[in-house]
């Protein structure tokens, strides 16, 4: 079993800044890869962005040279610049193993116009 806990949403004016974290408990040794997805109302969940144990990075092409993801032991960052309005979303956390694909709680992340 692995345990996610994220931080860091919030509001934000367009062109401003965010930082999430997600720490990870429980058995870490099994994870291969975190990362973060997002879900506005009425849309499906969407993959913004993750990182391999290896430290390997993908990103969802409407992110891409804007947002960053970095890891650090158990916690994955997502740091999130030039916000815009059509980033406004639930951003869950994720971790995958060999199984299973385990889920944080989600935290919302306005942006203002």
């Amino acid at each position: 079993q692995v345990q996610l806990v994220e931080s860091g949403g919030g509001l934000v004016q367009a062109g401003g800044s965010l930082r999430l974290s997600c720490a990870a408990s429980g058995s870490i040794f099994s994870i291969n890869s975190m990362g973060w997805y997002r879900q506005a109302p009425g849309k499906q969940r969407e993959l913004v962005a993750t990182i391999t144990s290896g430290g390997r990075p993908n990103y969802a092409d409407s992110v891409k040279g804007r947002f960053a993801i970095s890891k650090d032991k158990n916690t994955v960052y997502l740091q999130m610049n030039s916000l815009k309005p059509e980033d406004t979303s639930v951003y869950y956390c994720n971790a995958a193993t060999m199984r299973w694909a385990y889920w944080g709680q989600g935290t919302q992340v306005t942006v203002s116009s």
